[in-house]
């Protein structure tokens, strides 16, 4: 059964150790074995690895049912249930495809509902049902493809918000999207006065507001201005004097601009560490300045995003990035994550 489709934040991750892709060809380059370092582990028995660098890039709103047809292996849906218990089969829409689905909280409670995962195409038209149960084309994906099925895929990953963007990217960066000990946001920010969706962040405008949940009763809690203060992981790499860099395609508050929701980092000295824009990690390759870790946003226009504005161009970016390491004398040293 389907388990989601073109919908919610981030769904799968695939794994690229030491690797390089594109146009379907497999890396000459293989890191030896007998390249080895040890690192101490907080006192306990030394772990052995090659990886010094971590490179996590983040694409929008995508599933492994609908970006990985065909990978050898991985547990792909080919039909769906629809709202009415109908057996539906998967097509093809192209990744540029002009319509998206809702991403709200109430919208991901409709599709999931209660377990059946039958609710996608629920209170859509005629016109628009079909799109809930669409797939990206081969041609399209085919960079990622390649690399779930030269590398690790992990097909059965799910995220922890059942949001949009703003808590889905706190998730990224701290493991949580908590606005207090208790409440939790679960959508995207709005303007107190015009209802329509705002950016988030501690500079936001004064007038935007968010929703929370009480995660113990599942009950809305307040309203609040979407600048929050707990930890990061940013903090824990710090403590250890390993160096980070997140990089997005504009500095300042946003939706995907996760590091300006968190007070301490946004006014403190680690903010430095956010840079724009995201093809910035193309160059910091090329001149051998990657951090330890580093987090890529995509811009608009490369992200996977389905809706008016979407374009193919998001496997090309991704490629651009895994090859570029493929190529420097990073190779050896580096693991990738690709999630959605």
């Amino acid at each position: 059964m389907l388990r989601s489709v073109v919908e919610h934040g981030a769904c799968l991750t695939a794994i690229v150790a030491c690797a390089s892709c594109g146009g379907g060809q497999t890396s000459p380059f293989v890191a030896p074995a007998s390249r080895q370092v040890t690192i101490p582990y907080q006192g306990q028995l030394p772990l052995r690895t090659p990886i010094r660098h971590v490179v996590i890039i983040v694409q929008e709103n995508r599933t492994p049912d609908n970006l990985f047809q065909g990978v050898p292996g991985a547990d792909i849906a080919k039909f769906a249930i629809d709202s009415t218990d109908k057996k539906v089969r998967l097509h093809v829409v192209g990744l540029a495809g002009s319509y998206d689905l809702s991403h709200r909280r109430g919208d991901f409670l409709k599709d999931y509902d209660k377990g059946t995962m039958d609710g996608f195409d629920h209170g859509l038209s005629r016109a628009h049902r079909l799109f809930a149960f669409g797939y990206a084309p081969r041609s399209a994906v085919k960079p990622y493809v390649d690399m779930a099925s030269q590398y690790v895929f992990a097909d059965r990953m799910f995220q922890s918000n059942q949001g949009p963007s703003l808590p889905a990217h706190l998730y990224i960066i701290t493991g949580t999207a908590a606005a207090s000990e208790v409440y939790t946001v679960f959508n995207n920010p709005y303007d107190r006065d015009t209802r329509r969706v705002a950016v988030g962040g501690c500079d936001a405008p004064k007038d935007t507001l968010v929703e929370t949940i009480d995660t113990n009763e599942g009950l809305p809690g307040p309203l609040v201005f979407p600048c929050f203060d707990h930890k990061a992981l940013s903090d824990f790499l710090d403590a250890k004097g390993v160096s980070w860099r997140y990089y997005e395609q504009k500095v300042g508050p946003g939706l995907w601009e996760a590091f300006d929701a968190l007070k301490h980092v946004r006014y403190g000295p680690d903010y430095k560490n956010v840079v724009a824009p995201s093809q910035r990690i193309l160059r910091d390759i090329k001149n051998h300045h990657l951090a330890d870790v580093s987090w890529v946003m995509p811009g608009g226009a490369w992200s996977d995003h389905a809706g008016k504005t979407a374009t193919a161009k998001g496997p090309a970016w991704v490629a651009a990035i895994v090859n570029a390491i493929g190529e420097s004398s990073y190779w050896n040293s580096t693991a990738i994550f690709i999630t959605w």
